[in-house]
């Protein structure tokens, strides 16, 4: 198992968190409280036009319970007004994104 690691950096507007390691049920909710709080961040922001970027491609694994966690991060960022992108999605989580169709609301 390889552990969940979450690097966060700020940059002209932008918070971006680079994910390493696998992303599945026992680590989701590491995931989801992060992106939470950096959303929280990004309303709060006085820098107007903040975004959230989620950079993965050190993940080595993503389970139904990860995508879960994206698309409800997605959500709430749609909600709050907070432009979301994941950039760098390894091929096996491409081919994911495509078979759920989850690759036209996520990337």
């Amino acid at each position: 198992m390889d552990p969940l690691h979450l690097t966060t950096s700020r940059h002209n507007g932008t918070l971006m968190v680079s994910v390493a390691g696998e992303l599945d049920i026992a680590t989701t909710e590491l995931l989801r409280s992060h992106l939470l709080a950096l959303l929280q961040e990004a309303g709060h922001s006085q820098a107007p036009g903040t975004e959230l970027v989620i950079e993965v491609s050190r993940l080595s694994f993503i389970d139904a319970a990860g995508l879960g966690i994206l698309v409800s991060v997605q959500n709430q960022a749609a909600h709050q007004h907070t432009p979301l992108h994941i950039e760098g999605v390894p091929p096996n989580m491409r081919r994911l994104l495509r078979i759920t169709g989850l690759d036209q609301h996520l990337t």
